[in-house]
């Protein structure tokens, strides 16, 4: 695998992401699912976006917020054609710590430089298809130790179901993305980072995504 990414891919549309796609995490929030305001679990996908001020390019600098607890998790995006998906894209998914996931507010999720970006699109089928990716195994580092294993085969939707089913109500364009999701830690939470941290995100057939954790600069 090449370690030493070009950091050249950047989104060429609207990026979503997906939230309680993991069967850990859907398990952990099912007790509160029957509580108000919704009173029942999701019927369809959960969804946020990442906008564009979000992007940072792989091996670049992410700027954490001063006093914000700051978590990091690796998810795998659909990069949609004009046939449907053409290519898929590592990313490393930054957002402050929050308790609200059917609600998730943009303040947390969408701060400057907050998603960071795989260095290259893979095709589709160079990885097998939409059904192989149930295959995939993604590892995280953080400062070079391994943090996290985000096993697919644990998705509560696979890619094919996740697609078809936010496409029943919304469109995706060419150049847009859907995030498949990121899983949480045994115990709930996320990974932490802080001023000083790199991350890496591998998996099997892309290049690695590294991103720098830096102290916000005050003005």
């Amino acid at each position: 695998m090449n370690t030493t990414p070009s950091a050249t891919w950047l989104p060429g549309g609207t990026v979503y992401g997906t939230l309680l796609n993991f069967q850990r995490e859907f398990a952990l929030w099912a007790p509160q699912m029957n509580e108000p305001p919704y009173k029942s679990p999701p019927k369809a996908p959960v969804l946020y976006v990442k906008t564009a001020n979000t992007f940072t390019a792989c091996s670049q600098s992410i700027a954490l917020p001063a006093g914000a607890s700051v978590e990091v998790a690796a998810s795998l995006g659909l990069v949609m054609g004009a046939g449907g998906v053409t290519g898929i894209v590592l990313f490393n998914d930054v957002a402050i710590a929050h308790e609200s996931y059917y609600r998730p507010p943009v303040k947390t999720r969408c701060v400057d430089g907050f998603l960071g970006l795989g260095p290259e699109c893979v095709p589709l089928d160079q990885l097998g298809g939409l059904n192989a990716l149930r295959e995939l195994e993604i590892e995280l580092h953080r400062n070079g130790v391994h943090k996290q294993t985000t096993r697919l085969a644990e998705w509560v939707r696979d890619a094919a179901t996740l697609l078809a089913d936010v496409c029943e109500f919304m469109s995706l364009r060419p150049g847009d993305v859907l995030m498949t999701g990121t899983d949480c830690l045994p115990e709930g939470r996320r990974e932490l980072v802080h001023a000083g941290d790199t991350v890496e995100i591998t998996a099997p057939g892309f290049q690695t995504v590294v991103h720098h954790f830096v102290a916000e600069e005050l003005a």
